[in-house]
């Protein structure tokens, strides 16, 4: 499987946005922090928009906000919204038929790729996303030089 810049992005977005706490987040903000063009995020937003995840705010002070909280929106939900089907194969796409079943030694293969997916990607949330990037930064800040001489 292969998650294109399109869903790459819109978690980001929805990270950055995620971090605003309820206020509203102008786009330029998040490609300016993320490094993504603005022109692409407005069309990353309008998906995210239409899909339910965002809520776009008008006037001097507007941007986007989540449109409900962080640790109700999945992986899954963001890639599967941006990308459509995750599957691997077709085959083990909900409405595929498979013509080659009984002489295909690979399908079982396939079925637990696409499970793995699902789980993982529908098992984190946006609010574990957040969580684990403030840990890792917050790991990045700490580091300390073990050759530093200890006060005492």
């Amino acid at each position: 499987m292969w998650v294109s810049t399109k869903a790459q992005y819109g978690l980001r977005a929805l990270i950055e946005i995620a971090r605003g706490d309820g206020s509203a987040v102008p786009l330029k903000d998040v490609a300016e922090r993320q490094g993504i063009s603005q022109h692409y995020l407005e069309q990353i937003a309008s998906n995210l928009r239409r899909a339910g995840f965002i809520k776009s705010i008008r006037g001097a002070h507007g941007g986007y906000r989540l449109a409900r909280a962080a640790r109700d929106i999945s992986a899954y939900d963001v890639v599967t919204a941006m990308e459509g089907s995750i599957a691997p194969v077709s085959c083990v796409e909900d409405d595929h038929v498979c013509d080659s079943q009984n002489v295909c030694g690979t399908q079982s293969l396939w079925y637990r790729v696409d499970a793995a997916l699902r789980d993982v990607l529908g098992g984190t949330t946006l609010a574990d996303l957040i969580e684990d990037s403030d840990r890792q930064q917050h790991a990045r800040l700490v580091q300390i030089d073990p050759s530093y001489p200890h006060l005492g």
